[in-house]
């Protein structure tokens, strides 16, 4: 799994014209499942994001969390953060998932974030394989990767 974490003032996703996902403050989550990831990975960076403090105190140090801060997280999944462009001038994807498999590890991450918020949080997200069109105000910029251990 990879996951590029991009905390944010705002953001949204549009599919056809239609926003199906926005957030103020918090985290933009582009989301990508690779061949070996399973359930265990998705256990482990749900229960590690509402926890990264990476968010200003008063005293300018990065020490606060999504929660302590009141932010949202919108999840948009991204097969292209496995793309392969060592050869030639077009990228390979052979290491992202198959669709239906990304599609139900997709869902099976935003359901346990959601279970993660405990109501301190919302979780807003994208369609899956769907064109969308991804609007951000990048706080920082502060950008993070996380990835499974697979």
């Amino acid at each position: 799994m990879k996951i590029v974490l991009q905390r944010v003032q705002s953001a949204s996703v549009q599919v056809d014209g239609k926003i199906t996902g926005e957030i103020g403050k918090g985290y933009l989550l582009l989301f990508g499942v690779g061949n070996n990831d399973t359930k265990a990975d998705c256990d482990r960076l749900c229960e590690k994001i509402p926890r990264l403090r990476i968010f200003a105190d008063e005293n300018d140090k990065i020490n606060l969390s999504l929660r302590d801060v009141g932010g949202d997280i919108l999840v948009v999944s991204q097969f292209t953060l496995y793309a392969d462009c060592r050869k030639g001038n077009r990228p390979g994807f052979s290491n992202a998932a198959k669709p239906a498999e990304a599609n139900r590890l997709y869902e099976y991450f935003l359901q346990k974030l959601r279970e993660q918020s405990g109501g301190d949080f919302r979780v807003e997200s994208g369609v899956f394989g769907a064109d969308m069109q991804v609007c951000l105000c990048n706080d920082g910029p502060f950008t993070l990767i996380l990835e499974s251990e697979a």
